[in-house]
């Protein structure tokens, strides 16, 4: 394909939006095509199955549920967006993608890398070239959500042991995929967050433009 696939990955409010933004005027300004979207959700269809996901009133939901339902989410985001995006040359930044099933319900929910990789078996052809992730603990990035209280969704709420979980998780597939996911320190400031990100991403815009 034509386009260049990046995703972004971390614990809740770890900095990924922010940063996605900040993205996308710097490399608009530079004259690329870029795609913003994110995970779950990107699509109408995608969305809505995003709303049942995060309610905060779906407190019964199992990890297995769960799961699938990020995978069902995915495969109509990749096929109805992200294929069609990178078939006409641009930079998808997409806000959470595979990785995030693979911490939060393989790892966090004890279901195994295996089990998830196998429910998202449809779209593991179409795997980003880069995974960033922001790297921050989990005390340091929930107090960020003091300052947002009225969009705490059914995530953010889960107990501290549970985020604690998800950042081994990720430190685990840090080891797994070490050439597809790079870390970015999440504690530097925003600006030297982007700065360090738009480092890890400019060989693979050079193999894009070549």
């Amino acid at each position: 394909m034509k386009g260049l696939f990046i995703t972004f990955e971390g614990g809740e409010c770890s900095g990924k939006t922010t940063l996605i933004k900040s993205l996308v005027t710097y490399y608009t300004n530079l004259g690329y095509k870029v795609l913003t979207t994110r995970e779950p959700g990107g699509t109408p269809i995608a969305e809505q199955i995003r709303n049942v996901i995060l309610d905060n009133n779906n407190v019964k939901m199992t990890g297995k549920c769960e799961a699938l339902l990020y995978a069902a989410s995915r495969i109509q985001h990749v096929e109805e967006k992200i294929i069609p995006a990178l078939e006409e040359g641009y930079i998808v930044l997409c806000d959470r993608f595979l990785d995030s099933s693979l911490a939060y319900q393989g790892y966090a929910r004890g279901l195994g890398f295996d089990l998830v990789l196998n429910a998202n078996q449809f779209v593991l052809d179409y795997l980003p070239t880069l995974t960033v992730l922001i790297d921050i603990t989990p005390e340091v990035a929930l107090k960020r959500l003091g300052n947002r209280p009225d969009k705490v969704n059914r995530l953010d709420a889960e107990s501290i042991n549970f985020h604690h979980l998800v950042y081994e998780g990720y430190h685990k597939l840090l080891d797994l995929y070490p050439e597809r996911i790079k870390r970015v320190d999440g504690t530097l400031s925003e600006e030297k967050v982007k700065e360090a990100t738009i480092k890890l991403i400019a060989p693979y815009l050079e193999k894009l433009c070549n």
